[in-house]
């Protein structure tokens, strides 16, 4: 494939593959963590990835605006936002749900990107069938006011977004090249799948022992199942490869945590964990989640001493400063907050 002509190459690459050395030994394995928390546009983050084909694809169709769809803190609607200000465009972003009540983390971010921010109520109707209303409005609506929009899906997870996966997973192979990375195991979160596809075409086609592991932070039906399926074929459709039978798919789904976006007592203890042993921190929605999947899958001995762990940190902290997330976080953390009178002492 001719990468050129097929992305905008905005990102710094590769993104660092870092040992960490505390939670390895306290863990008993060898724990490498990919950083694709650190791309260098809005906060950064693995959308960005699928955004350098996004935008191509968008230019090559000549696109003033790009209208993309997610929850109310989206962290895919920050960055389109991001790439689409670079690249001199107009951003809106979709969102069905609740308005927090307060422009705080993602929402503030989307602001001052310059993106426009839609959010509606749900009705109880399906949500897919008031997504598919809302976005032919909006983008009727804009298309009325001369522009040309260009629509990419929830995350960036179509076949062209998962491109950006699909050449990461090339570069991971080729960070790990040697014994100790010998039938390691790559994870990652898996929400609207485009990460966890694109690495998994990716890892296909070249010479590695690497095991992909994804970690569900949503729920999985049958319908979810069925869309994993159909990214496959048509990834693979795009990159002119046969898709044969589908293979099984290694995602772990018993690590949900309540559903999407909820608050959790083991995820905020993984994030406390992560930046406290390693100063990194993740997200409660995305990384979080994995990495406390991560910790449980260990002590159940899923998996093994000395194995070797991949973590890939897909960004998101802006996600700690979202109402509900932050509360919850106050709550625990205000006990180690000393407040002193003016001429209190401690």
């Amino acid at each position: 494939m001719d990468w050129t002509n097929r992305k905008e190459s905005f990102l710094n690459l590769p993104t660092p593959l870092e040992y960490l050395e505390t939670i390895s030994k306290e863990q008993g394995v060898h724990f490498y963590i990919k950083r694709d928390d650190v791309t260098n546009l809005g906060f950064g983050g693995n959308k960005l990835r699928k955004l350098e084909y996004i935008l191509k694809d968008a230019r090559n169709q000549n696109a003033t605006m790009i209208i993309t769809r997610g929850a109310v803190q989206t962290n895919h609607g920050r960055l389109t936002a991001a790439a689409a200000a670079k690249y001199g465009m107009k951003c809106a972003i979709v969102c069905i749900g609740e308005y927090p009540g307060e422009l705080s983390a993602n929402l503030l971010l989307d602001r001052i990107l310059g993106a426009e921010v839609i959010i509606k109520k749900p009705n109880g109707r399906p949500i897919e069938e008031q997504y598919k209303e809302l976005i032919k409005q909006v983008c009727s609506r804009y298309e009325e006011q001369g522009e040309r929009v260009y629509y990419t899906p929830m995350g960036g997870s179509d076949e062209v977004g998962s491109l950006g996966y699909y050449e990461c997973a090339k570069e991971i192979a080729a960070q790990t090249k040697g014994k100790e990375f010998e039938n390691a195991r790559l994870f990652c979160s898996v929400g609207s799948v485009g990460t966890y596809m694109g690495l998994y075409c990716g890892l296909q086609e070249v010479e590695n022992s690497l095991h992909l592991t994804g970690v569900a932070i949503m729920p999985f039906d049958e319908e979810k199942d069925k869309e994993v399926g159909a990214l496959y074929k048509r990834v693979k459709t795009l990159l002119g490869k046969e898709t044969g039978d589908l293979p099984e798919f290694h995602i772990e789904k018993g690590y949900v945590r309540g559903g999407y976006n909820q608050p959790s007592p083991e995820v905020r203890e993984a994030v406390y964990y992560m930046a406290r042993k390693e100063g990194i921190f993740l997200d409660p929605c995305y990384t979080g989640k994995c990495f406390a999947g991560i910790l449980e899958m260990i002590r159940e001995g899923k998996i093994k001493n000395g194995e070797t762990i991949i973590f890939l940190h897909t960004g998101g902290g802006p996600g700690l400063f979202t109402r509900h997330h932050r509360e919850a976080f106050e709550e625990e953390l205000m006990a180690g907050v000393h407040l002193l009178e003016e001429d209190g002492e401690f």
